[in-house]
This record gives C-alpha cells, sequence and structure tokens, in this order.
C-alpha cells in the first residue's frame, strides 16, 4: 500500500517546492481546477508517460484525486512505484479536501 501524505505535509511541500504532485484525474478535471503546479497522468497514461512527465525516479511524489472514494491517484501511485519510482506517497482525501480547506488551486 502507498504510503500517505496530509494536507499540512502537502502543502509545506508545495510551497517549499519539495514535490511534485500528480493529479491523476486529467482531461477536464485538470484543466478546470489542480492543485499548484500539478501535472496530469491518468492510470491509463502512466507507462507511457511517466518517465518524459516524471524524469526523476528518486523525486518526492504525490499523487492525487478527488477523495477518497476514488480510486486513479492510488493506481497511480502503485504503478509509479512498480516502475521504480522510489519516493511516492498519496493524498488521499484529494482536492475536496484541499478546497474545503480554502487553499489555491489552478487551472489551465
Amino acid at each position: 500500500m502507498t504510503a500517505l501524505i496530509s494536507r499540512e505535509e502537502l502543502k509545506a511541500g508545495i510551497d517549499a517546492g519539495t514535490v511534485t504532485v500528480v493529479d491523476a484525474l486529467g482531461g477536464d478535471y485538470y484543466a478546470k481546477q489542480h492543485l499548484p503546479g500539478a501535472v496530469a497522468l491518468t492510470p491509463g497514461q502512466v507507462d507511457a508517460m511517466a518517465s518524459s512527465v516524471l524524469p526523476d525516479r528518486d523525486a518526492a511524489i504525490v499523487t492525487y484525486c478527488t477523495g477518497p472514494s476514488c480510486p486513479n491517484s492510488g493506481q497511480v501511485a502503485d504503478r509509479l512505484i512498480a516502475l521504480g519510482y522510489a519516493n511516492v506517497r498519496k493524498y488521499r482525501e484529494g482536492i475536496e479536501d484541499w478546497v474545503g480547506a480554502g487553499l489555491p488551486t489552478e487551472s489551465s
């Protein structure tokens, strides 16, 4: 099972620039709203795109999706770990929790 990260830890990592955030929803969801600096990578894209989107296999990576009921973040995290990424965690509470706490998001 993928290690988890709290909202506070994730915000600190984003603010410090020490974490790469991966939006596991992608598409219109990503375009409408995502965590600051997040890159889009859905479960179906991991094998084909991980090495170009996430070139550093030792970087701190955090995956997220809508919330605890969404399986995408866990699927992306598990696949990244299987591909040799060494420092992957999941923000289980997802963007719903982030927005609910009044934290900033971006759109594209």
